[in-house]
């Protein structure tokens, strides 16, 4: 489903990524682990091409170089960033069908595409008329992974989620997380965090990156009792 080939990445001069491969197979749970700057939201962002690489990339066998940046969503492919990048002057609802305005939905995709967004998330469309400024950081969140989840059907890549969530946000996301896995189980998931732990009770595999290098090993990560 997702393949990454000898993937380079240098910024400003400094390598992020180093001859980064691995394959993630579709309906994949994958939690990729890291320390803050081993490469993790580097890793995403060149699959969405916000970033230049050298190396290939693969989605479903196709190259992703072939794709400009801007129509790889409507592969299937949603990203929710860390810092969230709503637009504060839109509504929640605007923010959410960014993407599918971006991939060319037509008004019947849109519906549905909407549509399930809410089945999974619903306090989101009680919120849909509110400026997307006046949420707090972690409904912003929320916002996030709803707009990610309009075109996100086949590869969903969300980077470091529970980061700054209070106790009950946290397990409300995760919540999300496993009925989505329950409603789609064929859309494979990409999860980075620096704490394992947080991600041991929906994923089972880890991928581990250090220094911008995928580690040879992938560890899994041992579920807890309910």
């Amino acid at each position: 489903m997702l393949e990454f080939e000898k993937i380079t990445v240098s910024l400003g001069g400094v390598r992020i990524l180093r001859d980064v491969s691995f394959r993630i197979a579709q309906s994949d749970t994958i939690a990729l682990i890291g320390a803050n700057g081993a490469g993790k939201t580097t890793t995403l962002r060149t699959v969405m091409g916000h970033v230049k690489s050298t190396g290939d990339i693969r989605f479903d066998g196709k190259l992703l170089s072939d794709v400009p940046p801007a129509k790889r969503s409507g592969l299937g492919i949603g990203y929710a960033p860390e810092d969230r990048k709503l637009f504060s002057a839109f509504t929640v609802e605007e923010n959410i069908l960014l993407p599918g305005k971006v991939a060319r939905y037509s008004a019947s995709e849109m519906a549905r595409a909407l549509a399930r967004v809410y089945e999974i998330l619903p306090e989101l469309k009680e919120m849909a008329g509110r400026p997307a400024g006046s949420v707090s950081g972690g409904q912003g969140k929320m916002v996030a992974l709803g707009r990610a989840l309009m075109v996100g059907k086949r590869l969903l890549m969300l980077d470091e989620p529970f980061q700054g969530l209070a106790a009950a946000l946290a397990r409300r996301y995760a919540e999300a997380l496993r009925d989505l896995r329950d409603r789609d189980p064929e859309v494979t998931l990409i999860i980075t965090e620096s704490n394992p732990s947080l991600l041991e009770r929906f994923t089972d595999t880890a991928l581990v990156i250090e220094r911008g290098e995928i580690s040879e090993r992938a560890l899994k990560v041992k579920p807890v009792e309910a």
